[in-house]
């Protein structure tokens, strides 16, 4: 069976619905998982999401900040919250798929909106930078995250850290900027070592070529800059990693009509 899924912070999903929907109805992945949605679960589109197929929605909204969702064309079994940092702001969901969705073995679908950090690259002087780093942490502590054996899991999001010097544009200018600090990428990347999980991205892409998710809003004019950074990633466990079959950025809606700063990132595979 093939499986598609797709990754992609909105910036606010009431703002951008017809990219979404624009999206939607030219790559119709089986799965989007969204991140920043910004708003309460109650003002969710959930129609407009319902009309274009996508029937089945796990909310973790708040007003105004963050929020993570999934929407599916297939049934879930199971949703789940888990809060990170003793603070309940809505950066985390996951859905469990099976039978309900034809598949012969569970798969579970993490959604993450990791804490950006503010612009200050110093715990002791950045509250935010703490509260990031802390996340990080848990991240890499929280086992009941973490595949083990056969487990079949997915891991995506925005993560906001780009972990590798060719996820920058510049390694060397942006070795003091946030996103791409030396203990944040260790972090992230203990993380992923410790759940053994597989970066899609750098297995399908040589750590030599430059991979950029997202592009500030402050560039005049952002494909001329190019100055990009890999900041939505897409995980698998080790049971999946042949899986995969397919990966790709859509750049070009960085270029749509009032975008949002990052673009979807997709993954095919074969379950």
């Amino acid at each position: 069976m093939r499986f598609s899924l797709t990754t992609w912070n909105i910036n606010s999903v009431r703002l951008r619905i017809d990219l979404v929907a624009k999206f939607l109805k030219s790559a119709r992945p089986d799965v989007l998982c969204l991140q920043e949605t910004k708003c309460i679960d109650d003002a969710f589109p959930l129609k407009r999401f319902k009309r274009l197929g996508y029937e089945h929605v796990a909310l973790n909204g708040q007003k105004g900040y963050h929020g993570v969702a999934v929407v599916s064309k297939l049934p879930f079994e199971s949703s789940d919250i888990r809060t990170f940092c003793d603070k309940i702001d809505s950066r985390h969901i996951s859905v469990g798929f099976g039978a309900k969705a034809q598949l012969t073995k569970p798969l579970v679908v993490h959604n993450f909106y990791v804490p950006a950090g503010g612009d200050i690259p110093d715990p002791a002087l950045n509250p935010k930078f703490e509260h990031k780093l802390q996340f990080l942490d848990e991240m890499k502590s929280c086992e009941p995250l973490h595949p083990r054996g056969d487990d079949r899991h997915i891991l995506v999001g925005d993560l906001n850290v780009a972990p590798y010097e060719n996820d920058v544009w510049s390694h060397k200018q942006l070795l003091k900027v946030v996103s791409h600090t030396p203990i944040e990428c260790e972090k992230l990347l203990a993380a992923q070592a410790h759940g053994e999980w597989i970066d899609v991205a750098r297995m399908r892409i040589p750590l030599s070529e430059k991979v950029y998710t997202w592009w500030s809003y402050r560039a005049a004019d952002w494909t001329q800059a190019d100055r990009g950074r890999r900041l939505d990633h897409i995980w698998v466990s080790r049971a999946l990693k042949e899986a995969v079959s397919d990966f790709r950025i859509l750049r070009d809606a960085r270029g749509w009509q009032r975008p949002s700063d990052h673009v979807p990132v997709t993954v095919t595979l074969e379950v």
